[in-house]
C-alpha cells in the first residue's frame, strides 16, 4: 500500500523563506512535480534566465525565423540541474510527444510543444523553464524541518496569469502571509 504522505506536496508550491541563503533557491517559487520517498523534483517558476522562446527556436531551427510573438515569451531557469534540458508546463488535455500527466496540470518536454506554440497551436498558458531542482530521497524534508520553505497547493493564476516579478508575493499570500514581514532571525520563549 501506497503511504498516504509520500506525494503530499506533489502540486504544490515551495516559497522560499527570506533567509534562504542558497543562491540557486533565495527569492524563488517552485512549482513541485513530484513528490515522494525517494526525493523530489521541481521547476523554479519566477526567474527568467534572459532567453526567449525566439532565442531557442533559434536553436532548434536554424533555418526558420521564428514568429513575432517568440520574442516576448520568456524562457525560465527552472533550477540548477540539467540546464540544457527543457520543460513546458501547461493546463492538462493538450498531449504532445513526451507529455507527463500531472493532473489538472501537464508537463512535456519534447519539442513540438514548443513549435507548437510558436505557431499559435499549443496551449495559451505555459511556462517553460531550461534546468529543474531537484532533491534525493528526505532532503526536501530536512529543508522543511530547517524552515527554508513555505508550502501551500498551486494555483494556475499565480503560475501562468501572475507576472513573474509578482509571484513569490503571490504565492505568499495565498497562505495569507506577506514575506516582508518575516525575520531571518529565530528565537525561544
Amino acid at each position: 500500500m501506497k503511504d498516504a504522505s509520500s506525494s503530499i506536496l506533489k502540486n504544490h508550491f515551495l516559497i522560499a523563506m527570506p533567509h534562504m541563503a542558497d543562491p540557486n533557491f533565495a527569492q524563488t517559487v517552485i512549482y513541485l512535480i513530484e513528490h515522494s520517498d525517494q526525493g523530489a523534483m521541481g521547476l523554479v517558476i519566477n526567474r527568467p534566465n534572459g532567453l526567449t522562446l525566439a532565442d531557442v527556436l533559434e536553436q532548434l531551427r536554424p533555418d526558420s525565423e521564428p514568429a513575432v510573438l517568440c520574442q516576448s515569451l520568456p524562457i525560465f531557469s527552472g533550477g540548477p540541474v540539467q540546464t540544457d534540458r527543457g520543460f513546458v508546463l501547461h493546463p492538462s488535455g493538450a498531449q504532445f510527444q513526451a507529455t507527463l500527466d500531472l493532473g489538472e496540470l501537464g508537463m512535456s518536454t519534447s519539442q513540438d510543444v514548443l513549435f507548437a506554440i510558436a505557431e499559435g497551436n499549443g496551449p495559451a498558458r505555459h511556462l517553460i523553464a531550461l534546468g529543474y531542482a531537484g532533491w534525493g530521497a528526505g532532503q526536501l524534508e530536512t529543508e522543511l524541518a530547517d524552515n527554508a520553505w513555505l508550502t501551500c497547493p498551486a494555483d494556475q493564476t499565480t503560475l501562468f496569469e501572475t507576472p513573474y516579478e509578482q509571484r513569490l508575493g503571490a504565492a505568499a499570500a495565498l497562505l495569507g502571509i506577506d514575506l516582508n514581514l518575516l525575520t531571518a532571525q529565530a528565537g525561544h520563549a
